[in-house]
């Protein structure tokens, strides 16, 4: 029973440290690509289209239809 609980001991200290190290790499290339110009102008593109279909048309006519009477 000693030899199971010392083997699962080491085994979770290696995996958490292998865990932990794989985080920082996907978190390290996360940051490269997050801070890529043309992610930046595309990620502009996309808030501004959201903005867009969430506020509804910048400039609409008072009439509402587009044509003056």
């Amino acid at each position: 029973m000693l030899k199971f609980l010392l083997g699962a001991a080491v085994g979770y200290v290696l995996g958490a440290k292998a865990g932990h190290e794989r985080y920082e790499q996907l978190h390290r290339t996360y940051q490269r690509v997050a801070d890529h110009p043309a992610v930046q102008g595309a990620a502009g593109v996309v808030r501004a289209r959201v903005e867009e279909v969430v506020k509804g048309p910048k400039e609409s006519s008072p009439s509402g239809n587009g044509s003056a009477r």
